[in-house]
């Protein structure tokens, strides 16, 4: 099967990829600008060769065999990277670098990606750098899809980590966000139960900001704040905290950037820390980046060792 393999053009693997994407010989087809005889002749000329069925016809769709869906898989990473080759090879050709894409949490955005961004482009012209900020199974799920050169996320339970390269960056220390101004503002170093009756703006449960300052409620035995408003949108936080005595969580390198930029916000310290689970530089295991995404994710290694990578 192997030999047989190696005789499939980039046209099948353009379908195998598309039927197992649609469920759906007519509409894969389409997007391939063929006929669905044609289409289902190519197919049939597939499994001749390889001498398997590839995909079990319903009345409802297509669905692959186990062997189509091993080929599936195969043929998304091969279309990924002549996709890629393809990107790359038109920037060099108009003098540019190329792009990558990339996704981060939020402390990892402030502490290592942007530091990196600035290393990148003292030495790069031309090039394009997508940056994406979001919760931890979201970029794991885009990594695997290709979506990304790679991620700074914490793993998830249940992922499979044989599939990843995996350098530990750092965890994340908890402040507390407050508008100047605030009542607790210039106290110095406070705990949980100076905080208590104000207003908490926070994630939503099950995110490890949100797990980590439940728990250190819950183990320093104090009640949680009684107005509690949740949302996912930093925007949402800032906008509320701008005209109310409410607080917000946020790493210490966000409260940082905020105090540090604006003398409209304060960051309030702990006392006893809290600590969120770390986050890692995670790349796909045996799937070469592009020279720009591969010289970012240098640098941003040797940020993280405490390099000053070039």
């Amino acid at each position: 099967m192997v030999r047989l393999l190696n005789r499939l053009d980039i046209k099948d693997y353009r379908l195998i990829h598309s039927i197992s994407q649609t469920g759906q010989l007519a509409l894969s087809a389409q997007a391939l600008s063929m006929t669905q005889p044609a289409a289902s002749r190519m197919l049939a000329s597939i499994e001749s060769r390889i001498g398997e069925r590839l995909f079990r016809r319903h009345p409802k769709g297509m669905t692959p065999t186990a062997v189509g869906e091993v080929l599936a898989q195969r043929s998304a990473a091969i279309l990924r990277n002549l996709d890629a080759t393809e990107r790359e090879v038109i920037a060099v050709s108009r003098g540019q670098a190329g792009t990558a894409r990339i996704g981060a949490v939020t402390g990892a955005v402030v502490a290592f990606v942007v530091p990196g961004l600035q290393i990148l482009k003292e030495t790069t012209e031309g090039s394009e750098v997508h940056v994406d900020v979001g919760p931890s199974s979201m970029l794991i799920e885009g990594l695997l899809k290709g979506y990304y050169d790679f991620i700074l996320s914490r793993l998830p339970t249940q992922t499979d980590l044989s599939l990843f390269a995996i350098q530990r960056a750092r965890v994340e220390v908890v402040q507390f966000l407050v508008r100047a101004g605030h009542p607790m503002a210039g106290r110095g170093k406070l705990n949980l139960n100076d905080l208590q009756s104000y207003q908490l703006v926070i994630q939503p449960p099950l995110t490890p900001m949100r797990e980590a300052v439940d728990e250190a409620y819950v183990a320093r035995g104090v009640p949680s704040p009684p107005e509690i408003i949740v949302t996912t949108s930093l925007l949402v936080m800032i906008s509320y905290l701008r005209s109310t005595d409410a607080i917000t969580p946020v790493s210490r390198e966000v409260g940082l950037l905020f105090a540090e930029s604006n003398e409209h916000w304060t960051a309030l310290e702990l006392e006893d820390p809290i600590i969120i689970r770390p986050y890692y530089l995670i790349s796909r295991k045996h799937e070469p980046m592009n020279q720009l995404a591969g010289r970012l994710h240098n640098i941003i290694g040797g940020l993280i060792n405490g390099e000053s990578a070039t």
